[in-house]
């Protein structure tokens, strides 16, 4: 059924490229072309504290490629939550250099970043929907907010975003009304309102049954496959990290960095550092 529902995804994916070819290019209320990303993000000796003596993130270096999927995982406590809010512009690093394929995020002005930010799509742990709107609705609301499409554009590109997560037909439905997987679902296709060039994933299983879950995760890989577009996810949920992810970053809670990244299958076969090895195998290592 899931399978059916991609496809008929892939179709609407198609349509949009048609649609949005047809009807110009999608600027924002000032006029501003919306520029897409390459996808590529680069993290250069990032640090990041809440109080002076207490650090959160050491000296990160990371750097992932457009197209990749990259999961952040570690203990809880390593920092991989704080990670994501520095990715996705809500909390300044105390040091070092976040870079979106070649701009300097941090060191660029407000115009620039809120406009790279716009080429990114972020689905929260809880999917955040509005509890008082339709489902369309809440697809909806980034197309209003950041672009000058017209009534009739938003609904057929919502109808087909909806599509592409295997939703067609439920824009009247409200979130209280579907499943916590379709609820995702729906939060999915609105982090891809703007049609962005890189999705962040914010424990996209929590809560879900392990169908459910896995449900979601042939999404994600068929959306990565379909769309080219670079994700970040923070999980950890190994069954999640070993299906989606090409690339892991492993955050420490005690050195407060990355200890190890790569392949998790690769790092599971060939890692000797303990503390990856245990996590990837459930503790079942030691």
């Amino acid at each position: 059924e899931l399978s059916n529902q991609i496809q008929q995804g892939r179709v609407a994916l198609d349509r949009i490229f048609e649609l949005m070819n047809g009807e110009g290019d999608v600027v924002d209320q000032r006029g501003t072309k919306l520029t897409a990303l390459r996808g590529d993000v680069t993290l250069e000796n990032v640090c990041f504290e809440y109080e002076s003596d207490k650090p959160v993130l050491r000296h990160l270096n990371l750097s992932v490629r457009a197209g990749q999927t990259v999961a952040l995982v570690g203990e809880t406590g390593c920092g991989k939550s704080t990670m994501m809010t520095i990715l996705t512009g809500l909390k300044t690093p105390a040091k070092g250099e976040v870079f979106f394929d070649d701009v300097n995020f941090w060191g660029s002005d407000g115009e620039t970043r809120d406009r790279i930010i716009r080429g990114a799509g972020i689905l929260y742990q809880s999917g955040a929907l509005w509890s008082s709107m339709t489902l369309a609705e809440n697809v909806a609301l980034p197309l209003e907010q950041y672009t000058n499409l017209n009534r009739s554009q938003i609904h057929k590109l919502v109808s087909l975003k909806l599509a592409l997560v295997g939703l067609g037909g439920f824009e009247e439905f409200y979130p209280s009304e579907i499943s916590g997987g379709m609820q995702k679902r729906v939060g999915v296709a609105r982090a891809m309102a703007l049609d962005p060039d890189i999705l962040f994933f914010d424990e996209p299983s929590a809560g879900l049954d392990p169908v459910s879950a896995r449900r979601l995760d042939d999404l994600i890989l068929e959306l990565r496959d379909s769309l080219k577009t670079t994700m970040v996810v923070v999980t950890h949920e190994l069954a999640s990290i070993f299906a989606i992810a090409d690339n892991s970053v492993f955050l420490d809670p005690e050195t407060k960095t990355m200890i190890a990244h790569g392949n998790p299958k690769k790092l599971l076969a060939e890692s000797k550092d303990p503390k990856v090895h245990n996590f990837l195998t459930r503790g079942e290592g030691e």
